[in-house]
């Protein structure tokens, strides 16, 4: 048995010195992603108005614009770690209307929706929002240089 505890506390160990790397991980990826479909949509305003008019989405050109222009600068954001926790806000909230608009025909139960990739990002996006940026981010030096406690 202390062979078990002392394999168990050098992994623990070695784990809580490897906590800022879930935090990054996450910004990086859902950021790099947001900043991908971003600039896809802003480039092809046209082609994302026409889906989102299939969708029966009010205002479909101005909301085309406020989604590819969101996910481009909010996902550009995640990756610096800037303004980090207000950034996912925009985004959660474009998964949170993707999944009510575009994927729910094809949602029947819980299983359909945990299985969304929009319904991943929209998890990925709100431990963002609580945990923070984690230590590799601008959020984190420009907190302590405004005498703020946490990012």
């Amino acid at each position: 048995m202390d062979l078990v505890d002392t394999l168990r506390t050098r992994a623990m160990d070695i784990l809580g010195r490897l906590a800022w790397l879930a935090p990054l991980v996450g910004r990086l990826s859902v950021g790099l992603l947001f900043m991908s479909t971003g600039w896809g949509k802003v480039h092809n305003l046209d082609k994302v108005t026409h889906f989102f008019e299939s969708l029966h989405v009010p205002a479909p050109g101005f909301n085309a614009v406020l989604v590819g222009y969101s996910e481009l600068v909010c996902g550009t954001l995640l990756v610096l770690g800037l303004a980090t926790r207000l950034a996912t806000l925009p985004l959660i909230t474009s998964m949170i209307v993707a999944i009510l608009t575009a994927r729910l025909a094809d949602l029947h139960n819980l299983f359909d929706l945990v299985g969304f990739d929009e319904f991943t990002y929209l998890c990925v996006l709100v431990m963002i929002a609580i945990i923070g940026p984690g230590k590799i981010a601008v959020d984190h030096p420009l907190a302590r240089r405004l005498g703020w406690a946490k990012a």
